[in-house]
């Protein structure tokens, strides 16, 4: 009898060691700060830097948990910083998606766009640099375009032996990897890496990736983050958020993007010109009351749905009434959004085809496949759309793995 009692006690400490230790774990996780690249390289005083003749591909969101900026703390310590680059969005991040921008210079130092006249560095941009440095924040969906221009510029660097630094930063949407890969035949400048909608990677997880894929012969170094896992959430990291783009302005916008995104390939508003972009999605014709209880009763998970109307002040039907669906996120890590747009864009497209357009070249970049549209015309349910890009979403999975890619836990 004594022995099952000390054998009982032996069991509840073990319990509570383990509960303690797991519950620590977390707690630790979450009180971390993570360091970017840039912080990281900063530690080390920019050794890598040194006698190097360097170029920036840089926008407002290259900097540190101070708010101090890369291009600043570069030209503070003495580093040869002998080009800037640009992105989509523009230098200050604050030029609507789509409007090409000027070159310009930034305290006598050329500020070349890479969204205007040409969308990769030339070799007369390039001139006097031997080493590219990327540090942007991207959101984690495959037709964002900021890691697009890291590839284009990843591809040039290769082409005039130029060495290639990535300053990691996380991927602010988590490790959970959703919707088609992009088909081979597809190729754009919001279609171009043959990845999932929602890919889980980070710029330098991405680089890696690109750099074997197309076999490209580049010096490329990755500053890695500290104290980074692909289980953390932006919120989790401790780096105050700055929006990567006007119109992604929270978390929960950069975790809907993937799915919600997709919605611009179709005359469906996603909220921008409101309170609330890609929170959103609707139109003046759509009935909301009608696809919110639909979408209720289709028990997509870490989600709440309901009916609202906003009046965008620009973009799509400006100054008009749009009917539309709200999106709260209960959990995110329950949060499929590919899932979401699929289950929507098919309640429309059967509910109001005199009504919806879709563009089916833009479909196809934006989901990854030509076969999307027609399977939405052939009737396909939602669930059989989902589940048939299951299988190349494991050996997406099985890739990365087989090829080393994923640098953090």
């Amino acid at each position: 009898m004594a022995g099952r009692k000390a054998l009982s006690c032996d069991i509840k400490m073990n319990i509570f060691i383990f509960t303690f230790l797991f519950f620590f774990t977390i707690l630790s996780l979450s009180s971390t700060e993570v360091k970017t690249g840039f912080m990281v390289m900063e530690e080390e005083n920019f050794k890598i830097l040194k006698d190097r003749k360097v170029g920036l591909i840089v926008n407002h969101t290259s900097i540190n948990n101070k708010g101090e900026h890369l291009v600043d703390i570069l030209l503070k310590n003495g580093i040869n910083l002998v080009a800037i680059f640009s992105p989509e969005h523009g230098f200050k991040g604050n030029i609507e998606g789509g409007f090409l921008i000027e070159n310009s210079t930034y305290n006598t130092i050329p500020l070349y766009s890479l969204y205007g006249k040409t969308k990769r560095p030339t070799q007369d941009m390039l001139n006097g640099i031997d080493t590219l440095i990327f540090d942007i924040q991207d959101v984690g969906a495959r037709f964002y375009t900021y890691l697009v221009t890291m590839g284009y510029a990843m591809e040039e660097a290769a082409k005039y032996n130029i060495k290639f630094i990535v300053l990691d930063r996380p991927n602010p949407i988590g490790k959970i990897i959703e919707g088609p890969v992009l088909e081979k035949d597809i190729k754009s400048f919001t279609a171009y890496y043959e990845i999932p909608v929602r890919h889980g990677l980070t710029p330098c997880e991405l680089a890696y990736f690109h750099k074997i894929k197309s076999n490209l012969n580049l010096d490329l170094i990755c500053v890695k983050m500290k104290n980074y896992s692909h289980k953390l959430f932006y919120d989790e990291t401790n780096i105050p958020w700055t929006n990567p783009s006007p119109n992604i302005r929270n978390l929960n916008a950069a975790i809907l993007y993937p799915g919600i995104g997709c919605f611009e390939a179709t005359n469906i508003s996603v909220g921008r010109g409101t309170d609330s972009p890609f929170e959103f999605f609707g139109s003046p014709w759509l009935d909301n009351e009608k696809i919110v209880n639909y979408l209720k009763n289709q028990k997509l998970k870490g989600v709440k749905f309901s009916s609202c109307k906003k009046i965008p002040d620009n973009d799509l039907y400006k100054g008009e009434v749009v009917k539309g669906v709200c999106i709260k996120i209960t959990d995110k890590n329950k949060v499929r959004a590919f899932n979401i747009f699929v289950h929507s864009i098919h309640f429309i497209y059967h509910h109001h085809k005199e009504n919806l357009e879709i563009r089916k070249e833009e479909i196809a970049k934006m989901t990854g496949k030509r076969e999307f549209l027609k399977m939405l015309e052939e009737g396909k349910k939602p669930q059989e759309i989902i589940s048939k890009f299951k299988k190349e979403i494991k050996e997406y999975k099985k890739y990365l793995k087989e090829k080393n890619i994923l640098l953090y836990p």
